[in-house]
C-alpha cells in the first residue's frame, strides 16, 4: 500500500539513451540563470520581456558548446559499451 502510494507521487520523464539535448538545455538554463535571472525582477512582465531580450541576443550570437568529453575519451571510459573497430 506504502508503496504504490509513493509510485503514484512520482513522474517519470522518459529520456533518449545518450541525453545530450537535455545537457544542453540545462547548460542553457544555468548561462540564462547567471546572465538574466541573477537579479530581483520586479514583475513577470518585466521578467518576460528581459527574458525574451537574453533569448534574442543569444540565438543571434549563435553560441555552442565546447563538449570535453571526446569520442576517444568515451572509448577509454566506456569501453564495454565501444567496440574495437
Amino acid at each position: 500500500m506504502e508503496a504504490r502510494r509513493l509510485a503514484e507521487r512520482l513522474e517519470i520523464h522518459y529520456t533518449p539513451k545518450h541525453g545530450s539535448w537535455l545537457n544542453m538545455a540545462e547548460i542553457e538554463l544555468s548561462v540564462l540563470k547567471g546572465q538574466c535571472l541573477d537579479r530581483r525582477i520586479a514583475d513577470m512582465a518585466t521578467m518576460q520581456t528581459q527574458v525574451a531580450a537574453w533569448e534574442a541576443d543569444r540565438n543571434s550570437s549563435a553560441k555552442k558548446i565546447d563538449w570535453q568529453f571526446t569520442t576517444t575519451d568515451a572509448r577509454i571510459k566506456l569501453k564495454r559499451l565501444y567496440p574495437k573497430l
